[in-house]
Parts: C-alpha cells; sequence; structure tokens
C-alpha cells in the first residue's frame, strides 16, 4: 500500500460547503441510511464533494465528517484508503487515469503513459496550463477493450468520469487535445466496438446490437454530454 498524504497547506482552501444542488442530494443519501448509520454514506458524499471541487481537500474531507457526526480521522482514513479520491488538485479540465495493469500493459499502456508525460508532464503534477493531469492506475476491469482509461473531467457544465477504451496512441492524442481544448469526446471503444465484441466485430447475438452504443456510452448521449 502506497503511502497517501493531503496537500500541502498552502494549496488547501480554507472552508468548504456544498452548493445548493448538492446539498439536497448529500441529504437524500444521508437518508437511506438508519439513524445512527449515517457514516455509511460517507464514499458517497466525498465522491461528491470531490466532483464538485475538483480534487478532495481536508475542508472537505472534515465538513462530510461534520454532516455525517463522525470524528475527522475516521473521514481521513476513507479518503486516504482510497484511490478514487484525489488528495492534490488536479487539471481543471480533466484528470486521466491510465491503466498499467498486465493486460493493459501487453497491450500498449507504456506507450500511453509516455504520451502523457510529453503533453501533459510528470504524473501527479497539473500540466503547464493548469487543464489536465494524469496517473498511472492498477486494473480497471475492461481488459477485454485494452488499453484504456478513465478519465474525469469537469466540462461542458457538469462532472463525468468515462471509460476510454481501445486505445492508440494516435486516438489517445487527440482525447488528450481534445479535454485540454474543453471538449467531451464520446466515451467507450475507439474503435466502435459495441461493448467487449470481438475486435472483427459481433459473430453472434447480432439483434443485440441494434442500438448505436452500449448502455454507458448511450446514456451519457443522452443527457447531451458528448
Amino acid at each position: 500500500m502506497t503511502t497517501r498524504r493531503l496537500a500541502p497547506e498552502a494549496v488547501q482552501p480554507s472552508s468548504f460547503a456544498f452548493n445548493a444542488e448538492n446539498a439536497e442530494w448529500a441529504k437524500r443519501q444521508i437518508a437511506k441510511f438508519p439513524e445512527g448509520r449515517q457514516a455509511s454514506a460517507i464514499i458517497p458524499l466525498l465522491w461528491r464533494a470531490q466532483a464538485q471541487e475538483g480534487w478532495l481537500t481536508r475542508t472537505a474531507i472534515e465538513g462530510v465528517a461534520d454532516m455525517l457526526d463522525m470524528p475527522h480521522i475516521r473521514a481521513l482514513e476513507v479518503a486516504t484508503f482510497y484511490f478514487m479520491f484525489q488528495l492534490a488538485p488536479t487539471g481543471e479540465n480533466a484528470h486521466i487515469q491510465v491503466c498499467g495493469t498486465t493486460t493493459c500493459m501487453i497491450c500498449g499502456a507504456e506507450d500511453l503513459t509516455a504520451l502523457c508525460e510529453k503533453l501533459i508532464g510528470p504524473a501527479h503534477t497539473v500540466s503547464a496550463d493548469g487543464k489536465l493531469s494524469w496517473e498511472e492506475v492498477e486494473c480497471l476491469g475492461a481488459c477485454a477493450n485494452a488499453p484504456m482509461a478513465q478519465i474525469d473531467s469537469w466540462v461542458k457544465g457538469g462532472f463525468h468520469s468515462d471509460y476510454y477504451e481501445d486505445l492508440t496512441v494516435a486516438t489517445f492524442e487527440t482525447l488528450i487535445e481534445g479535454f485540454r481544448k474543453g471538449d467531451y469526446p464520446k466515451p467507450g471503444s475507439q474503435t466502435g466496438r459495441f461493448a467487449s465484441e470481438p475486435i472483427g466485430g459481433a459473430t453472434s447475438l447480432l439483434d443485440d446490437h441494434a442500438e448505436a452504443a452500449n448502455a454507458s456510452v448511450a446514456i451519457a448521449i443522452s443527457e447531451g454530454a458528448t
């Protein structure tokens, strides 16, 4: 387990508060749990705080702990344990998580991380223009569509966390520069695969491929995010 620490005090904001929409959302999440068990809402509330702020600040962690009547240290334990929580500032437009585990590595992930270093800079730092950041992560569970990356973005008026699969250096560079400009590229397979069908196309259950995209991508399209 890698030691994970909060960002230096110099970059920490002095306060945190959910905006009105997120505050109402948080109340609904807390209400799902019986009295005395509100702490069970810690992960979704921390995730929402990160989505709002771009990263998980100390004041956000402590603020969520106060909402759930938890000691600050308990919330800090959760935030520092899960790698889904970014404990330092990320890119203004997007934070890119490149899978580097076996299948993705064999299929070219090392070329993708090299491209990130070239176009963005060292891992866990923000690009010179402030727009992007990146890191290498462990298996994200999309091995059949390797290599791939999960990209958290704050463009087009909202927060999105999507998988981008079947990447090549060329398509990945297009994605990176798209996010840098504030675009929201279509998530999912970048070669047009429906889900995890064979590279050469589906050979069975053809009626199940009537839709233009699989479920998660279809939802993103229906919400007008792309």
